[in-house]
């Protein structure tokens, strides 16, 4: 599983890093972490709002940080 967080390096986003650590940790998921501060990549997403919570390539969340729980069951 790849997951990933989009944002320009604000405390949200090392928050939401932190808390999707925990969490995939808590799952006892087999997980690699990246961070994407890239702007021009952020785009391509599509996301507008950071910061943001990729799953697979897959958005998430955007905009918001999600509580340990919520990302839990995004994980799922």
């Amino acid at each position: 599983m790849k997951i990933e967080i989009l944002g320009g390096g604000c405390d949200k986003c090392a928050t939401l890093y932190k808390a999707a650590q925990q969490a995939a940790a808590e799952l006892g998921l087999d997980a690699e972490f990246a961070k994407v501060e890239d702007f021009a990549e952020i785009m391509k997403y599509g996301v507008m709002t950071t910061p943001a919570l990729v799953v697979d390539g897959k958005v998430k969340v955007a905009g918001k940080v999600p509580g340990k729980e919520e990302i839990k069951a995004l994980l799922k």
